[in-house]
């Protein structure tokens, strides 16, 4: 997996690019479906990274992780 890094630091967030796209199109507030067109993949697909991506942060929802990569300059 690639990973996104800090500007700043330098440190290697468990994040790929792709997953960084996916979190970009939630923060517009662009619905599952809408995101997976614009992904190119399934809804479900759409369903299953984004249950992946909170799971490798650590948090409840996709809205958190959203808010943990804008918290970290990555969207």
């Amino acid at each position: 997996m690639l990973r996104a890094t800090s500007h700043k630091s330098g440190e290697a967030w468990p994040l790929s690019k792709e997953d960084i796209t996916l979190l970009s199109l939630l923060a517009r507030g662009l619905p599952i479906d809408s995101v997976a067109r614009e992904m190119d993949v399934s809804e479900r697909t759409v369903r299953r990274k984004s249950r992946a991506i909170c799971e490798r942060l650590g948090v409840p929802a996709p809205i958190s992780a959203v808010c943990w990569a804008a918290q970290r300059g990555l969207l």
